[in-house]
């Protein structure tokens, strides 16, 4: 896998560039073409744009104030996709927001939407056809870059659709207004239109009646899937796609506001990656003041990754990918002779322990837990209220319970820090900026050494640890979160069901644990 970016800078602790490489226990899938070995490749970018804003976006402005503001941004789209051509890239993706910019009202954002037609209706190619439409000048020149560069590329902006007034839903402007991805080939043709379906807060934008379930094939990677920032935590479009269409690839423009432990734009990108093997391109929007950052290009195994919450520039990543990542989706097995792997075997199962010696067999009853230890406590971790129970001492094993939801440790500490670490358990509807059932494990460092510092957000740490997490999950939709010190992704050794729990494993830490978390999602009971 190759990856073009300058160097990290290990002097800035919160500015991370970087490639993370592990095998995963997802899904053994052996196919004819990865037997052969006839591995394929395409080469990705994506790009972290920080958007030149509105520095009023409620005030009002004419339709060619608004074209001024948003060439500015488009001549750095421009400049990027000259630099990615020169790399070889066969496909680029910009962020969400990108051209526009946010927080804008219904009324005020009338000015930056783009007409957009229907392209399953209607082939178009904007470049060469400029005059076809009115006030499509972002799509045109969005188009124009696609045949400068000779490559597929992803934007997104606002679009304006016309409706009747016999339609229920039209509002009473007689148009919809849309936050709208684009997918452009390389000869510059609109090839399709995806428009967001999970709003966070965007009140000038209307939710389409029906989901977009929008795929394009490519002549380089087959057939990619498409949806927006806040659609990554919802059953539709993101798992129809890759459950129904079977897609192996995700473009992905974001404007993803961070939020630890367990929900930063890098962190959910490469769960997603690895829950479902699949291929994710993510471009994240860049102003660190807002505490959005985070892109990469992920695949089940490896992820390149650029999060920068000091730097006021944008970020070009650029990566080859397999057009079959499940060609890299393999098992390593752990050795049943391991005596952390046949201990952890035992506790999943609730056998007790027997042990052989030379005269005879020991038994035991089951695995005791808890025991000597503080009792569980309660502390707000992303506004929700988990119960926890504190990691001490250099090893052991622990569980902690919440509804039907139980989560389990087995952990050796490397170090001894004084860091306070917890084990946490959460089950129920979440409720602050979005409302969505969750189902979490998460082993995560506390921000102080109080019980009420745990679910704080952090970025540095220096305890390293080998353990497994492991839980009673009631969905199969899992999310597996790593992070280490310095906003580093890490990639678990094994993830996978055991006797009805779902677990993860790693031993050999590169630096001190931050989160490692299995983030459940019950789309059912949103």
């Amino acid at each position: 896998m190759v990856c073009i970016m300058p160097g990290a800078s290990s002097g800035l602790a919160l500015f991370v560039l970087g490639c993370c490489a592990a095998v995963t226990a997802l899904e053994v899938l052996a196919r004819e073409d990865c037997e052969a070995g006839h591995h394929q490749y395409y080469v990705a970018a994506v790009y972290e744009h920080r958007s030149i804003l509105s520095p009023d976006p409620l005030k009002p402005m004419s339709r060619q104030q608004a074209l001024e503001l948003m060439n500015q941004n488009l001549d750095i789209y421009e400049q990027q996709v000259v630099t990615a051509a020169q790399k070889g890239v066969q496909i680029i993706v910009f962020p969400e927001d990108g051209i526009h910019g946010f927080n804008f009202t219904r009324t005020s954002i009338y000015p930056f939407l783009d007409f957009m037609p229907t392209p399953q209706l209607v082939r178009w190619n904007p470049c060469l056809e400029p005059h076809r439409f009115t006030d499509t000048e972002v799509l045109q020149r969005l188009s124009c870059m696609a045949i400068k560069g000779k490559m597929y590329l992803v934007a997104n902006l606002g679009t304006k659709e016309p409706c009747l007034s016999s339609d229920p839903g039209c509002p009473q402007e007689g148009y919809y207004q849309f936050n709208t991805n684009v997918v452009f080939s390389s000869n510059g043709t609109l090839v399709d239109r995806y428009r967001k379906h999970n709003l966070y807060f965007e009140a000038a934008f209307d939710t389409p009646v029906q989901v977009d379930l929008i795929t394009f094939n490519t002549p380089f990677a087959g057939k990619l899937g498409i949806f927006t920032c806040f659609d990554i935590l919802f059953f539709d479009p993101a798992v129809r796609l890759i459950r129904d269409l079977e897609v192996k690839h995700i473009v992905y423009p974001a404007a993803w506001m961070n939020q630890l432990p367990l929900l930063a734009a890098i962190e959910i990108q490469k769960g997603f990656a690895m829950a479902f093997g699949v291929n994710v391109l993510a471009a994240n929007i860049h102003h660190p003041s807002l505490g959005m950052t985070g892109s990469g290009i992920h695949t089940p195994l490896k992820s390149f990754w650029y999060h920068n919450m000091v730097s006021p520039k944008g970020q070009l990543i650029i990566s080859q990918l397999a057009k079959n990542p499940s060609c890299f989706v393999t098992e390593k097995a752990k050795d049943k002779m391991d005596p952390s792997h046949s201990t952890f075997l035992k506790m999943v199962s609730g056998d007790p322990y027997c042990e052989k010696d030379a005269q005879e067999v020991h038994c035991e009853d089951a695995v005791k837990w808890n025991v000597n230890r503080p009792p569980p406590f309660h502390s707000e971790m992303m506004y929700d209220n988990f119960t926890l129970i504190p990691v001490e001492g250099k090893e052991g094993h622990l569980r902690v319970c919440s509804n039907s939801l139980c989560c389990y440790i087995l952990y050796k500490r490397l170090g001894l820090s004084q860091e306070l670490y917890a084990l946490g358990v959460f089950s129920g509807l979440h409720t602050v900026h979005g409302t969505y059932y969750i189902q979490v494990c998460a082993l995560v460092k506390c921000g102080g050494l109080g019980f009420d510092t745990c679910g704080q957000e952090i970025t540095e740490a220096t305890e390293l640890f080998d353990f497994y997490l492991w839980g009673n999950f009631s969905t199969s939709y899992i999310f597996p979160l790593f992070l280490t010190s310095g906003m580093t992704l890490e990639t678990p050794d094994q993830l996978g069901w055991e006797n009805e729990h779902y677990f993860l494993r790693k031993s050999g830490l590169s630096s001190g644990l931050v989160t490692a978390a299995l983030y459940g999602r019950l789309y059912e009971r949103d």
